[in-house]
């Protein structure tokens, strides 16, 4: 009988060891650091079959959301500029805004949510996103959905 796979979005440092390694195997191959699996499962520490066992099923986030639309709600206080400052951020990072919608804020705080292609992203996901909860007046910065 068959079933529909299902996906977890886990943080690495709750992940087994192998996980992470064949991630890395990955990514040296995708960049040429690495010529051949071989060569990767060599620097990363692991086996062939380890690599083989588990490479069609380990993605990175970034990975998974290249070249995707994403939604981003945000959370910001009620200051002048600071939809700006937020906006250069997505700029900074080749990410291209196709949506923005604004509540109007209450108790200071305005609520936002973003729709963004990231086909173009200079960098990762993770350091934009760490770039956006970073900047002061962001009270909270998640993507949604993609």
């Amino acid at each position: 009988m068959f079933q529909e796979p299902k996906y977890y979005l886990i943080e690495a440092s709750a992940l087994p060891e192998v996980f992470l390694k064949v991630a890395e195997a990955k990514r040296l191959l995708d960049t040429g650091a690495a010529a051949t699996v071989g060569d990767a499962v060599k620097l990363v520490g692991i086996s062939r079959s380890a690599f083989y066992k588990y490479r069609d099923h380990v993605l990175s986030f970034q990975s998974l959301m290249a070249g995707r639309i994403l939604t981003f709600q945000l959370a910001l206080h009620d200051q002048p500029g600071l939809l700006a400052s937020i906006l250069n951020i997505f700029t900074q990072y080749g990410a291209n805004i196709l949506t923005i919608n604004q509540s109007i804020p209450t108790n200071g705080c305005a609520a936002i949510s973003m729709t963004v292609d990231t086909k173009h992203l200079k960098g990762s996901l993770e350091t934009m996103l760490g770039s956006l909860k970073t900047n002061p007046g962001v009270i909270r910065a998640e993507v949604l959905a993609g």
